[in-house]
């Protein structure tokens, strides 16, 4: 019989005064479905879970996304802001730039600043996915483009 070892953390000065100052500040819990949805400037559909609007986060955020079959959001960039989607359930074409490529259920995707990029949904069933942004998503900082010609 193996047994595992017993890992203990011991607190010094520095943690017990930064637990301290933590205990003054109240826990952000945001259940999914209490978050009102709403449909940002590319088109999709999201649920801001935490951002400065509704928590302590003052430099990230992180919302449910969603698109039915077929849809897409618009080919868009950020100026400012990095994102990472991590797909939840669903599959789809993620557009990064020039290049195309299929992702799926726990697939995660860097979109750095200044990059075009587009999520198709290609499957029957709606693409549901989480987007990290920081800093946290504003509709000021996403501007709409064009798909590319061929």
């Amino acid at each position: 019989m193996s047994s595992r070892p017993s890992v203990c953390y011991l607190w010094g000065e520095a943690e017990r005064s930064l637990a301290g100052e933590a205990a003054l500040m109240p826990m952000d819990v945001v259940n999914q479905k209490d978050a009102p949805p709403f449909t940002t400037v590319d088109g999709s559909t999201i649920r801001e879970l935490l951002a400065h609007r509704n928590s302590a986060i003052r430099q990230q955020s992180l919302a449910e996304a969603r698109l039915g079959p077929g849809c897409a959001t618009t080919p868009h960039h950020h100026a400012v802001t990095e994102e990472i989607y991590y797909i939840l359930s669903g599959s789809a074409d993620m557009t990064l730039g020039h290049e195309t490529r299929p992702v799926g259920s726990g697939d995660a995707i860097a979109i750095p600043p200044g990059v075009r990029h587009t999520i198709r949904n290609t499957g029957s069933g709606e693409l549901v996915f989480l987007c990290t942004c920081a800093p946290g998503y504003e509709h000021s900082d996403t501007f709409l483009e064009q798909p590319p010609t061929a």
